[in-house]
């Protein structure tokens, strides 16, 4: 967790988290999620297209796709977790920690995409919602230059 959202909630009492809450939202991982970075990459697999890493560690950000030949790094960001604005939705309970979560998320988001830039690399997000639409054929289409 970053250091301002620590901050943030060491400050503020914040309600008690039901037990079974706790246990679902542990459960919930940032990488290798079906619904996203799993979507994009059967339809690469399936597409033909190389020369992509998964989560590179040594790219800052670690996009969940990135292209060295062509310098190239691809995020899927989530809908809820990256507040998408068309189907992105503040939870109801503890609504202060999540609009701060989502704020942080989003400013982060946007320093390593100005960080990748500055180093040249082409950055390239695509929100969850669509990869159910023709958008990912984009993707494919720019990597395969």
């Amino acid at each position: 967790m970053e250091r301002a959202l620590k901050k943030v909630l060491k400050t503020t009492l914040q309600p008690a988290v039901r037990s079974g809450t706790s246990k679902t939202m542990s459960a919930i991982r940032g990488r290798g999620t079906r619904t996203t970075e799993w979507g994009l990459r059967m339809r690469l697999v399936r597409s033909g297209l190389r020369g992509w890493v998964i989560q590179p560690s040594d790219v800052i950000g670690q996009p969940d796709f990135y292209f060295p030949a062509r310098r190239l790094a691809v995020f899927v960001d989530g809908c809820f977790w990256h507040h998408c604005p068309e189907c992105g939705h503040i939870p109801k309970t503890r609504t202060e920690f999540w609009a701060l979560k989502f704020a942080l998320n989003k400013r982060r988001d946007r320093r390593n995409t100005a960080r990748l830039r500055c180093r040249g690399i082409s950055v390239i997000r695509i929100w969850e919602h669509e990869l159910n639409t023709s958008e990912w054929k984009r993707v494919i289409a720019i990597a395969a230059r």
